[in-house]
This record gives C-alpha cells, structure tokens and sequence, in this order.
C-alpha cells in the first residue's frame, strides 16, 4: 500500500469528542482530517467520542480529503475497542500512537484483519518517541497496510528532555531518520505540529524547513494554518508549467533519438525527467482533491 501520491499537505488533527469540530471539517480546504481518539480526548470521553467518530465518517460529506483516525494505544484500556469499532467505518487509515517496533504494527494489522477491515484500510504510525526514531526502518517495513508515517515532536522534545528552538535543531536528526526510512520504503511521511499558533512566520519557516527535508505535508492543530501548508507543501504554478516543460523536451528528444536534452542551457538528465513527473502528479493529484471537496 506504499504510497506518496495522495496529497498530504494539511493534516488536520481534530478532536473525537467536538461533534462541531467534525462537523466543520467537511468544509475545511485540508488535505486530510486525523480524527482524534487520544491526547486530545479525556478519559471519560473517549467511549463517546469513538461513537462520534463512527458516526461523523458513516455521515460522509468529507469530500476526498482523507479520514485518518489516531486510536488509542492498543495498550489502553481503549485501543482494542477503538480498532474494532473503526476497522469498518470507512475510514482511510487508522494512526497508532508511539510506534516503537515492527510488531506494534503488525499487531494492529492482526486486529483489523480479524475485524473485518478491507484492505484499502491504511495504517498510519506516529514516530514520537527516542525508541521509535531508533527503530525507524525496521518500522517502515512492518506491514504492507503502512501508507504514511506522521511525526510527533512535541513528544519527542519531552522525551529528550531536549528544547523547542526556531531551528529546530534538536529534532533533525530524528526527522532526517524517519525521512530515510519512508522514502526507502515508497512511504509518504507528514511533519510535526507547531504548537504557538501567534507565530505565523515562525509555523511558515517550519513548513519550508519541512519542505526542504522531504516532507509531504505538515500536521497542524487549528484550521488557520491549512492555507500555509499548501501553499508551501504544494508545486507553484510556475514550477508546474516548468515541470511540463522538462517533460515535453524530454520526449521530443527522445521521438528524435537524442542521447541529450538541453532545456534553457541546462542539461536535463532523466532524475530531472522523473522529479517533473512527481510534480505534475501531485498537481494534478491536488487538482482532483479540491474538485471533489465538497462530496
């Protein structure tokens, strides 16, 4: 099920147990909606909230963003209960929390086998913890269900014992490891949240940073962000003409049996060829989303 294709620009996390808020995302312009059954859900909510979320995706009007659920760890004393309730909801993925080996994963794809799910049902894994990010690859190649590993950084900061900085130096390392360990794996990977919603340019620098490492997309806590993230995760209109380009040069070259394409005094060399090809993909992949956002 290894996948980048499907535009993951803005993800959204929202709480299980705000029917508003579920309601509000239908109309939201984010990529996808992680719905939320864990931290953002008190324990004496949690049951109730697993029923809104069921029933909130059985409603549909979601359009094609897609519906990731975040489960309880299947340690709790909800985890279990919220894999078999949503393994035939109809949700597009279900996220485990603090992933730290290949057998949580394959854990999880027992239980939803033995629910029902189908076999379109992704997982999702949270990369949150010292031990995870140690165990990254071994992670990304648990199970072939796996479409998307997400970051959690705040967790991963207190874990450390480490500092939140601009730069965010203290969690490249691990950022860079996961990057790896999707990629190598045809798996597509989400950044972190930015936690203070006050600085606009200081969640825009992030986006760039995450951009610039390899990142899809970005998770984002309020519905004021989605807009940076596409703009910055997304190709600009002038890198997708400049991406047609590289590819209809390409294949005159080739119809005419050139060894080599030169483009504007620049060679052009088929890593060239393939990168356009991911761009226009997307662009497209993104074109059809927003076509159909509204359901």
């Amino acid at each position: 099920m290894a996948t980048t294709a499907r535009p993951r620009r803005s993800m959204l996390y929202m709480p299980g147990s705000n029917t508003r808020a579920l309601d509000k995302g239908r109309s939201l312009p984010a990529d996808g909606l992680i719905l939320d059954l864990e931290d953002a859900v008190a324990p004496d909510a949690k049951a109730a909230a697993r029923e809104n979320i069921v029933a909130a995706v059985a409603a549909g009007g979601y359009g094609r963003r897609e519906l990731v659920v975040r489960v309880n760890g299947l340690e709790t004393a909800w985890g279990r209960d919220d894999v078999a309730a949503l393994a035939t909801s109809g949700a597009d993925a279900i996220l485990l929390p603090k992933v730290e080996s290949a057998a949580m994963v394959q854990e999880l794809e027992r239980l939803l086998a033995a629910a029902g799910a189908p076999a379109d049902l992704s997982i999702m894994c949270m990369m949150e913890t010292p031990r995870g990010i140690l165990k990254a690859e071994e992670i990304a190649a648990a199970s072939t269900r796996l479409s998307c590993l997400v970051m959690g950084t705040s967790d991963l900061v207190k874990d450390l014992d480490a500092v939140h900085t601009p730069d965010r130096l203290p969690v490249l390392t691990a950022l860079s490891l996961c990057v790896l360990a999707a990629r190598a794996h045809g798996l597509a990977i989400v950044d972190g949240v930015h936690l203070d919603l006050s600085d606009d340019e200081g969640f825009a620098a992030h986006c760039r940073q995450g951009r610039a490492l390899g990142f899809d997309g970005k998770t984002l806590i309020h519905p004021k962000t989605i807009a940076k993230a596409n703009e910055v995760f997304g190709p600009s209109e002038a890198q997708i003409a400049e991406a047609r380009r590289i590819i209809e040069a390409h294949g005159a070259a080739v119809a005419a049996g050139k060894g080599v394409v030169v483009l504007d005094g620049k060679l052009v060399e088929n890593l060239h060829v393939e990168a356009a090809r991911r761009t226009v993909a997307q662009a497209e992949a993104i074109a059809a989303l927003e076509a159909g956002a509204a359901g």
